[in-house]
């Protein structure tokens, strides 16, 4: 664990200069609750479910996912802060009060975001959502076609492998889309509390069905503490879905450092910045997150 800890810090953005300012992340979520960290930041909301103006997060999950990937930690003095502190964030709700949806929401709200990208300056899509239905398990699914459709408009996609672990084949979709990139934990070995179930090694693995090595990258995900939908507090919260944030968070790192990147230049540099872990490609695909390595020249 101390490993993981030196090699994902925190603050390695603000030691070479970067923030995130100036990328604008979109989180398909629940909603953002404006938490202290983020309220200031979060330019634009898009309620799917509800069709609601004003920003909100009926259960948590959203809130949770962008204080991880942008929370500033004013409300901790500093001690709780996100990757990118300065990014700016867009929050599209598509899932309800229990933490579900429908694809058909997650479609019009990636749709949306694709028509509002150069307004809110969205460089990075945050999908922090899954599903495990064999019946969406093919890469001609709805949900892999409109992910891809977002890539192919130059949008980094990031996506959560799922908890549906250990057995193989089990990366959720949209995650099976080779074309995104796939986040599984790095430290899913602690059992940690999921959706009020206990679990243990529950990171989605790959191959998808199609025989495409999942996931892309791997970050911690048990225990993280971040943003709670109260004013000022934090709460803690496990799973690939507190992964891919830090994913994202530290993407937005390297496109403010380098914002001529594109899509297809953040995933390679993700592969090639990797730290092997040792373990087998379909556990943790190129390795673990090393934003350190990621930001170098």
């Amino acid at each position: 664990m101390d490993q993981v800890k030196r090699l994902l810090n925190w603050g390695d953005g603000y030691r070479m200069g970067v923030t995130g300012k100036g990328v604008g992340v979109a989180v398909l979520d629940t909603g953002v609750y404006m938490h202290p960290d983020l309220a200031d930041r979060v330019v634009a909301f898009r309620d799917i479910v509800r069709g609601r103006m004003t920003p909100y997060d009926d259960n948590s999950h959203g809130t949770h996912v962008c204080g991880i990937i942008g929370g500033d930690g004013r409300a901790s003095c500093g001690r709780f802060q996100g990757m990118a502190p300065e990014c700016h964030l867009i929050g599209v709700k598509v899932l309800d009060k229990r933490g579900n949806g429908f694809a058909s929401d997650v479609l019009t709200g990636l749709k949306w975001v694709r028509e509002n990208k150069e307004r809110y300056g969205i460089r990075i899509v945050n999908i922090s959502v899954g599903s495990f239905n064999r019946k969406v398990m093919s890469e001609d699914s709805a949900l892999v076609r409109g992910v891809d459709a977002a890539w192919d408009e130059g949008l980094v996609m990031v996506i959560a492998a799922g908890n549906q672990g250990p057995k193989e084949k089990t990366i959720t979709t949209p995650g099976i889309s080779r074309k995104v990139i796939t986040v599984g934990t790095s430290d899913d070995d602690q059992a940690v509390m999921v959706m009020g179930d206990r679990m243990v090694d529950y990171s989605g693995r790959g191959p998808t069905e199609s025989c495409v090595c999942k996931p892309d990258i791997v970050a911690p995900g048990s225990k993280i503490i971040s943003c709670a939908d109260r004013q000022g507090r934090y709460q803690i919260k496990s799973g690939t879905s507190m992964s891919t944030p830090l994913v994202s968070g530290a993407i937005a790192l390297l496109l403010e450092k380098y914002p001529c990147m594109t899509n297809v230049d953040v995933k390679l540099r993700i592969r090639e910045r990797a730290v092997d872990l040792g373990l087998p490609h379909n556990r943790q695909g190129w390795g673990l997150l090393d934003v350190a390595r990621l930001l170098c020249d």
